[in-house]
């Protein structure tokens, strides 16, 4: 179980996050909501301790991960793979050796300075891109894809660290409509067949009603809401979202209806 408990982030004169604490079990499938600049990014980058808290604790199966020094904090952000906006792949390498790129925290140094990588490890990240119809295209430069592949590729990436929670800082932002359901369709299976734990930051209301079995809400870095979808009123989303309200309710439908199969592995479609 991931636990926060008053976890604050400030910068300066500025508190990106203010005091939240939630708890979220395993296997779930959480959206965290809100604004531009409500602290959602701080947030996941502070659970994978990318940022650094001003105060409070992250748990995790009861271990504090707020005090994880040296390589025990990379094991732990290993566990906890970041999904970023931006793909955050190195463009110059080939589509496989970015993918096992997640590998590195279980390597020895000498390994990974000389990317000499186990066939174990090639195998598990040649599997991963089968997965998301991407094996194809192993030996294709990254920066040679279109969005929703990179984004494909990054998820594979997080997929092989074999984490316990995937943390997805808005994984779709720069994506198109069909790619964004190719995108998140993809999350929602590593969620539904592996059991891993998504925590996904969202600025759509309607995808995360979608896909997601929580929500938290945050504005002005504080926690407002935390609850099923369904428990989000049209009263509250403008609350939460302010002028931003039209912008993120559509009309997209509603969550995954119990009993509606899951697509298997390699079905998804390719952008």
């Amino acid at each position: 179980m991931l636990v926060v408990e008053g976890l604050t982030c400030r910068f300066g004169a500025k508190t990106a996050v203010d005091n939240a604490s939630f708890a979220i079990q395993p296997g779930a499938f959480v959206g965290v909501i809100g604004r531009s600049g409500a602290g959602k990014s701080t947030m996941l980058r502070m659970i994978n301790r990318l940022a650094e808290p001003t105060s409070g604790r992250i748990l995790f199966d009861g271990a504090d991960v707020t005090a994880l020094r040296g390589r025990e904090l990379r094991q732990w952000r290993a566990r906890s793979a970041m999904i970023f906006q931006q793909f955050n792949l190195v463009g110059r390498l080939d589509v496989l050796t970015n993918v096992l790129m997640g590998r590195l925290a279980e390597m020895p140094q000498w390994r990974s300075l000389t990317q000499m990588w186990p066939e174990e490890d090639r195998a598990l990240a040649m599997s991963a891109l089968e997965q998301f119809d991407m094996a194809s295209m192993a030996a294709q430069r990254a920066d040679q894809l279109s969005g929703g592949q990179q984004q494909r590729v990054a998820i594979a990436r997080a997929l092989v660290q074999q984490p316990d929670i995937i943390l997805a800082d808005e994984p779709i932002a720069s994506l198109d409509p069909r790619n964004t359901r190719i995108v998140m369709d993809a999350l929602l299976r590593i969620n539904k067949h592996f059991g891993i734990t998504v925590l996904c930051n969202l600025h759509s209301l309607d995808l995360a009603r979608t896909y997601c079995d929580r929500l938290i809400g945050m504005s002005a870095g504080r926690v407002v809401f935390d609850g099923a979808p369904a428990a989000l009123t049209e009263h509250i989303a403008r609350e939460l979202y302010d002028l931003e309200a039209d912008e993120v309710m559509g009309t997209m439908p509603g969550p995954v209806p119990a009993g509606v199969r899951i697509p298997e592995f390699g079905t998804a479609a390719v952008a």
